[in-house]
């Protein structure tokens, strides 16, 4: 993907003197009281604000945070945890902005080069959501370079992270944004073979699109969890009482077959390890696929199976990881998942990894260091392997392109 590097224009010496506009994902959790309870994105968002400042920036930051009403600002709607959180991390006050959309004033001065402050939740505004021109062009009338650096914000075109990229006079992506194309670019662009993808999950119906998409592409379509046991029944196998979608057979058959006509597979597990209750103290017992009894429960792929798929992932080129592919929070039955979670640190691999459990299989196993890159995306790492273009993606290159 081409599209304008926001470290490229600082090491050019193009931001000194700029107004930079830098669109952040701080969206953290909080508890009832306001305190932020985790606080893995400010700290991943600061450098970039450090490094405008670095390169003689006036720095504006915004994001969003939860689910305001626009128009309709709320105590709870504002970033002024935020705002003293990144004043500790940048060692620095960030005055926290409000109505800011029609012109930035810190103490009814303009801002001034050397000055970083964090505009008020952007959702508010109306017409962020829909993508507003107005909205937009004001916004883009804040600043000479609009940097992104909010993947996790990439899949939705609104006013602060697509409007403002069409009419500002530079748009760019921030490190974290980049490094998001790169490692897209890296497993499903221009892919290293064999391509392996993993994925899992409870329901096949909210990865269908992801699978069919994955089929045209991969050599090795792995699935997991609930997602594994539609499939075994595709193939003629019974999975007793476990979670599974047969009203989707046709679609999980089309996908073995689309595998199949390329000479790829969708690997069936030949082992599985079932119990008769879902609770964490179940009694796990190992079985062959084919002697699963009515009242089992499939909960995660057997140690056969694994070591089939752990050898796989050894010899793969590329490897994409969303989902673990048994209920690995149970101790009984995450042999599956940490044996897939440790094939792929010690792959030569290229590895991606994204979503939710995912993340905390890597965490719960320590890999962090040892995965390729780790998306925190969520929905717009789900899109990009469905196949689409990200309108983030979609507007950065085209600016890059004159």
């Amino acid at each position: 993907m081409k599209f304008i590097r926001f470290t490229d224009l600082c090491a050019q010496g193009h931001v000194a003197g700029k107004r930079v506009f830098i669109r952040a994902d701080l969206n953290v959790p909080q508890d009832d009281a306001g305190n932020i309870t985790e606080d893995t994105r400010i700290r991943a968002s600061a450098p970039c604000i450090q490094l405008a400042l670095d390169s003689g920036a006036a720095v504006m930051v915004t994001s969003h945070l939860g689910r305001p009403t626009e128009g309709a600002f709320k105590s709870e709607d504002s970033l002024a945890p935020v705002a003293k959180r990144l004043s500790e991390l940048l060692g620095r006050d960030v005055p926290l902005v409000s109505n800011w959309v029609d012109g930035v004033k810190v103490n009814g001065k303009a801002l001034a080069v050397g000055q970083v402050v964090l505009l008020e939740n952007c959702r508010v505004n109306p017409g962020e959501k829909k993508n507003s021109e107005e909205l937009s062009k004001k916004m883009a009338a804040l600043c000479d370079i609009f940097v992104h650096d909010a993947f996790g914000t990439a899949h939705r075109a609104e006013a602060s992270t697509y409007g403002i990229a069409q009419f500002a006079p530079i748009a760019c992506a921030g490190p974290l944004l980049a490094a998001e194309m790169d490692a897209i670019s890296a497993a499903l662009l221009a892919p290293k073979r064999p391509l392996v993808a993993i994925v899992a999950g409870s329901k096949v119906s909210t990865k269908l699109t992801i699978l069919k998409s994955l089929a045209n592409n991969v050599d090795q379509l792995i699935v997991g969890g609930g997602i594994a046991n539609t499939f075994m029944l595709a193939a003629g196998l019974k999975i007793g009482k476990s979670l599974a979608e047969p009203d989707l057979l046709p679609e999980a058959k089309a996908v073995i077959e689309a595998m199949k006509a390329r000479g790829a597979a969708v690997p069936i597990p030949t082992d599985v390890v079932t119990a008769k209750e879902f609770k964490a103290d179940a009694v796990a017992t190992v079985k062959r696929a084919t002697d699963v009894a009515d009242d089992d429960l499939i909960l995660d792929i057997g140690p056969e199976t694994a070591k089939v798929l752990a050898a796989q992932l050894m010899n793969a080129g590329t490897i994409v990881w969303n989902g673990p592919v048994g209920v690995f929070e149970f101790a009984a039955f995450e042999n599956g998942t940490k044996l897939i979670a440790h094939a792929i640190a010690d792959s030569a691999a290229f590895s991606i990894a994204g979503g939710g459990d995912t993340l905390a299989a890597i965490a719960k196993y320590g890999i962090e260091k040892r995965v390729g890159y780790i998306s925190t995306g969520g929905g717009a790492f789900l899109e990009v392997l469905e196949g689409k273009t990200l309108p983030a993606f979609e507007i950065l290159q085209r600016r890059a392109a004159g």
